[in-house]
């Protein structure tokens, strides 16, 4: 007689094993073969084929064909902001993020990717400052925020190319920012060699931002934290903010492993 708890559940094996291949494919550096997930989990490969495909009608995978490998997809992007909306990360943040305002004496916010935007979930306004358009539940594309570019830079370099496959994936707001997926590649390079991403009226004519990405335990970019303030008034050190979203981006980090 079987005692163990999972004995009473109904056997759905499609449902366990979509879940199994979805949870392996989080877990990777980048995009893998079906070959690899085939092996790696015991399930054939025919299987896998359907599975992917099944999922990447959905969106939860995407088919990368000139490396005939399989990442994530938009659709799991969109689980990942909803987990972040309705658990830790935005009561965590919350008092990072009003720290940070204080200390810089400038507006702050924390967001999460959605798909090819970023979503933001927290938003501190400093005293006697504009209004952002950085509201909590605003969505922006994130190749033009700061807090998209942290994001996009700590992400696998296969995983950009599928979100931003061609010029028609280029969302504009005031006609600056990377409009070919070069320009966004070359963008991206520089985030990762300064180690913070900067915008400077891509979104908002007018406002600078500087940001950092929030790493989970597999150095997968959960959030971002950013600080903005108008560009027309003495505002902060760019490095000097810059640092200080790192400090509190890494005491996020630390805090959601």
């Amino acid at each position: 007689m079987i005692s163990d708890s999972r004995a009473a559940l109904p056997q759905v094996p499609a449902a366990d094993q979509t879940l199994r291949v979805l949870t392996f494919l989080a877990r990777q550096r980048g995009p893998v073969a079906a070959s690899t997930i085939a092996q790696q989990l015991g399930i054939p490969r025919s299987t896998v084929y359907h599975l992917l495909a099944a999922m990447a009608q959905h969106g939860f995978v995407v088919h990368l064909s000139a490396e005939r490998r399989w990442g994530l997809g938009t659709a799991a992007f969109e689980l990942a902001g909803g987990y972040a909306r309705q658990q830790p990360l935005a009561r965590l943040g919350r008092p990072l993020v009003e720290g940070l305002a204080d200390r810089i004496g400038e507006s702050a916010h924390l967001a999460v990717m959605s798909g090819g935007d970023v979503l933001y979930i927290v938003e501190e306004r400093a005293p006697r400052r504009a209004t952002l358009v950085t509201d909590v539940g605003v969505r922006l594309p994130a190749h033009l925020t700061a807090t998209g570019r942290a994001m996009l830079a700590a992400l696998p370099r296969e995983q950009v190319r599928a979100l931003y496959p061609d010029a028609t994936t280029f969302a504009d707001r005031t006609g600056r920012g990377p409009r070919r997926p070069a320009e966004l590649r070359e963008l991206l390079r520089s985030v990762r060699a300064e180690g913070f991403a900067s915008e400077d009226g891509e979104v908002t004519l007018g406002f600078r931002s500087v940001a950092a990405a929030v790493r989970d335990h597999a150095s997968w970019p959960v959030a971002a934290i950013a600080v903005t303030w108008e560009a027309a008034r003495p505002g902060p050190d760019p490095a000097i903010a810059a640092r200080a979203c790192i400090a509190a981006a890494d005491e996020l980090a630390r805090r959601i492993r």
